[in-house]
């Protein structure tokens, strides 16, 4: 048993660890509140196109996490360990690639194959990044506590990046509103909203400017991380023979409270991202608030990062499936009450902190609940170990996937729905739709989740008797 596994992690340390998760979630909150009002209003592509573009996308995304979590699994060990050299070497490329979904090409023709490959490659190369920082919590400490109170750490830092992610590009962006184009029936004048905004080369420009800070922060944070976090050498536990991709497919799926765990929040996270992924356009054409809708965004997103403390006491207190039928189940009131009141700022504003609330519990518990499910892996399966990247790109492999398909149909459903490609205003129905897309399904998800958790078997009774095991087990 080598010492230095066991000891306590310092705030720097934690600190440092956590900063290496704001990565995803900056690049991932850019990329689900605005990609696809990007790819219909200022690509201008159809919203058939957008959809496959979407879809497409995370399906690769998804396919990627298994991939490379076998790939992490099979690394050897080096000097600087065997999760860090795959986040420094994806880095540079996957910022490339970043800016480049962001960057409107001047052909027409091929734009769909040029956001689609650029798209799908920087999915790749995040999960390169990703999947290692995820099993990394495994390595940090051997000790619940810790990883635990790193997970907190690191999901405040994550909300604070979906807070950063939110800014920077919602508040470039939204200095430079593309004009819309009126349709019938639309009130508007020369002197209205086409006169008075700015070009739709302006708004090109500010999605380059806004990417090319978000990348600067990418590489500045993967920085941090590289020299402020050692990874431990596993030396306390023998690593199992290696196993094919069909062989950890039914190592994870064979393990009951695993499948409950990632079932549960299959359904709930799908519910979040269908939110994330139309609040947009519900915001700029349901309720109006085109030029305030970065703001909302952002109000949810500083909601949810100041109460990722309360959520981390509260699981502590009452434990953590408590913490999920409470935290998760509390945005379902606010989801009711944006499609029912009529628009208005002040309201949205208030309603829009309320379901950040919500966020906080559905940001912090997937990621501190999934090592529980390992170490009660581990207890009953002493003889197989060093699976953690399984066990971590899997669950992202499922949600992903999952989240592809809802965010195709949601497009395609406003397709179907008569989507006007930077209208003024839209059709009744794209209301309809984006009401039920922001609200009914989500309501709908969240609640198939809850039902699914009910029937998780780690209790906290079980979580301090897997932890005891363990420590006599090392």
């Amino acid at each position: 048993m080598t010492e230095p596994f066991f000891l306590l992690l310092s705030i720097c340390n934690k600190l440092c660890y956590a900063v290496g998760g704001a990565p995803y979630q900056i690049t991932g909150c850019a990329l689900g509140f605005f990609l696809q009002i990007y790819l219909l209003d200022v690509a201008q592509l159809d919203p058939f196109s957008a959809s496959i573009i979407l879809f497409v996308g995370r399906a690769w995304d998804a396919i990627t996490d298994p991939t490379i979590g076998f790939l992490v699994s099979r690394s050897p060990w080096t000097r600087f360990g065997r999760m860090l050299p795959w986040i420094v070497f994806s880095t540079p490329l996957a910022v490339v690639s970043y800016f480049l979904i962001w960057y409107v090409p001047v052909f027409e023709d091929g734009r769909v194959i040029w956001y689609l490959v650029f798209y799908c490659l920087f999915q790749t190369l995040q999960t390169c990044f990703h999947v290692p920082y995820s099993a990394l919590t495994m390595f940090i400490s051997e000790d619940q506590k810790e990883r635990d109170s790193a997970t907190a750490y690191r999901m405040t830092v994550e909300v604070l990046g979906t807070v950063i992610g939110t800014a920077v590009q919602g508040q470039i962006v939204g200095m430079a509103s593309a004009p819309c184009i009126p349709t019938p029936g639309d009130n508007v004048t020369v002197d209205g909203p086409l006169s008075c905004c700015p070009s739709l080369l302006s708004q090109k420009t500010a999605y380059n400017v806004a990417s090319g800070a978000i990348c600067s922060i990418y590489v500045l944070c993967a920085v941090v991380l590289f020299f402020g976090v050692k990874e431990k050498k596993e030396s306390s536990r023998s690593r199992s023979q290696r196993m094919s991709f069909w062989q950890g497919i039914r190592l994870v799926m064979g393990h009951g409270p695993y499948v409950k765990l990632v079932m549960g929040f299959l359904f709930t996270s799908l519910a979040f991202m269908l939110l994330e992924g139309n609040f947009a356009l519900f915001c700029c054409y349901t309720l109006g608030l085109r030029n305030d809708f970065q703001n909302i965004l952002l109000v949810i997103m500083l909601a949810a990062m100041l109460t990722i403390p309360f959520w981390q006491w509260f699981l502590t207190k009452f434990g953590k499936k408590t913490a999920v039928y409470i935290g998760t189940s509390s945005v379902i009131p606010f989801m009711l009450l944006v499609v029912c009141v009529k628009s208005n700022l002040i309201i949205t504003y208030m309603v829009s902190f309320a379901a950040g609330v919500g966020v906080a519990a559905a940001f912090l518990l997937p990621w501190s609940m999934l090592p529980d499910v390992v170490d009660d892996f581990q207890v009953q399966n002493p003889e197989s170990q060093g699976h953690e990247a399984i066990f971590y790109s899997f669950y992202v492999f499922f949600t992903k996937f999952a989240s592809g398909i809802s965010l195709g149909i949601s497009t395609l459903s406003l397709d179907f729905a008569g989507y006007i490609t930077r209208g003024c205003t839209q059709p009744e129905n794209v209301d309809i739709t984006l009401k039920v897309l922001v609200s009914a399904a989500p309501i709908g998800l969240i609640l198939i989740g809850l039902v699914i958790f009910r029937s998780y078997p780690i209790d906290e009774e079980r979580r301090q008797g897997n932890r005891k095991l363990l420590q006599e087990q090392r």
